[in-house]
């Protein structure tokens, strides 16, 4: 089935009281743009439409940030969503098939639900998404007999009775493409707003003799952002399904409440999480490797069987081979870790290739940064880099070579040596009470003089 999106991101987000579009607001650590383009993706689409307007250059940007393949055309003025679908139509002329409509503020529609409201085209020529609402509120009421759709009532001009209904209408529409951009073509401004609704298309199309049919999901599903405290409800929302979705995949959580995923988190199965984990954007962690307690991830590969944390931190860049582990007070940032390589505890490895079974002491630093560019640290297999060793980068230690603690390496160090660059030990017998006697005499001595 050939599928195009359309999807609608021109509103400007007033009450969100922000100087960023309100479809840039993260949920889950992405846009909530990206998180309707990562549902119309998941249909395999022939073509995604993206329609902005406030801050449009910047829309457009993350749009094509998330993929090259999105077109987007700019609403102006904005008159409406019916409008807006119009804006689309010169990118959509050529197109066969089924076309969706999704919003860039509604974050939370499900590719299970687009499905079935593409089937349920064999049985109607327009499909509405609806739901029940504990409270209805002012979102528009769907008008039904039997199985069919009759209107779509906005609450400025409904009846008390059609208010009292409580099925809703989610503004999510599924219809054949030409079919839809004719019917949005036709839509009046007539109402108090004087604006071009697209629920009227139900309307059109029924006197045209078509049919119009409603798919119901979950309130939860449809919840729509247009305050900060609807942001926080989406990303609850997002939080519980996902932790919800990686429990029934296999994936042990020992405090499910205290983990939070961003939208593309991918974890497998038999991986076991600790509480307080942060997933940022562009994280896998492959089947059974352990993330502990309070460990902060984003941009990283974790492979099977790796331990991280507690307390660890990786950042983009960071791969992390087989049975590799990372302890507490670690920070790996763009750099590869071989196979079965150890970091123990409190080190930062940044901009570093690390041989496999190499063992990295405690407080070791990859000094990377010189002010005005980085540098990068190659570290051969079965090397042992002693507590407290700084590896001044550009720099190479080979196979089997060995840092003394303490060190400040400069040089390559060649494979099987040792190398040690620190200052020289000088003990002074009984000076150390001969220095905090004196310290003493001066401290009393100004103690007396105030």
């Amino acid at each position: 089935m050939q599928v195009s999106v359309i999807i609608l991101a021109a509103g400007q987000g007033t009450r969100m009281n922000s100087d960023l579009p309100k479809v840039l607001h993260h949920v889950a650590a992405a846009p909530m743009l990206h998180h309707a383009l990562a549902t119309a993706h998941s249909l395999e689409p022939s073509r995604i439409v993206v329609v902005t307007g406030h801050e449009g250059q910047a829309v457009a940007a993350s749009a094509t940030a998330y993929s090259e393949a999105v077109d987007c055309v700019v609403q102006d003025p904005q008159l409406g969503t019916a409008h807006a679908v119009a804006q689309a139509a010169p990118l959509l002329a050529d197109v066969e098939g089924e076309a969706v409509v999704l919003y860039a503020d509604t974050p939370l529609i499900r590719e299970e639900t687009l499905r079935k409201m593409l089937e349920a085209r064999s049985r109607h020529a327009v499909v509405i998404l609806g739901f029940h609402a504990k409270d209805s509120g002012r979102y528009g009421r769907l008008l039904t007999k039997n199985s069919n759709l009759l209107a779509i009532r906005e609450y400025d001009v409904a009846t008390e009775a059609e208010r009292a209904i409580t099925l809703c209408n989610s503004g999510v529409v599924c219809a054949e493409a030409s079919l839809l951009l004719s019917l949005a073509a036709e839509v009046k401004d007539n109402n108090p707003k004087k604006e071009f609704y697209l629920t009227d298309i139900v309307e059109i199309a029924r006197a045209r003799g078509l049919s119009a049919g409603v798919v119901l999901c979950d309130e939860a599903e449809t919840l729509g952002v247009n305050t900060r405290a609807q942001l926080a409800e989406a990303e609850a929302a997002f939080q519980t399904r996902a932790r919800a979705e990686m429990l029934e995949n296999g994936v042990t959580l020992t405090a499910p409440e205290t983990v939070f995923f961003a939208l593309d988190t991918h974890i497998g199965r038999d991986a076991i999480i600790g509480p307080n984990v942060l997933f940022g954007p562009g994280v896998t962690v492959e089947s059974g490797s352990e993330i502990k307690g309070f460990c902060h991830l984003e941009g990283c590969h974790i492979s099977r069987g790796a331990s991280v944390g507690p307390f660890a931190r990786l950042r983009p860049g960071a791969e992390l081979a087989e049975d590799v582990h990372v302890g507490n007070f670690v920070e790996i940032k763009n750099a590869i870790l071989d196979e079965g390589v150890k970091v123990g505890h409190l080190t930062y490895i940044g901009d570093a290739d690390i041989g496999e079974h190499t063992n990295i002491g405690a407080g070791t630093v990859t000094c990377n940064y010189d002010g005005v560019m980085k540098h990068r640290t190659r570290i051969g297999k079965r090397a042992f880099i002693g507590s407290d060793t700084m590896l001044v980068a550009p720099v190479t230690v080979g196979d089997g070579a060995m840092t003394g603690s303490g060190s400040v390496i400069t040089e390559d160090v060649p494979a099987e040596a040792v190398a040690i660059g620190r200052a020289r030990q000088v003990t002074k017998p009984g000076l150390a009470t001969r220095m905090f006697e004196k310290l003493k005499a001066v401290k009393a001595a100004k103690a007396k003089g105030q």
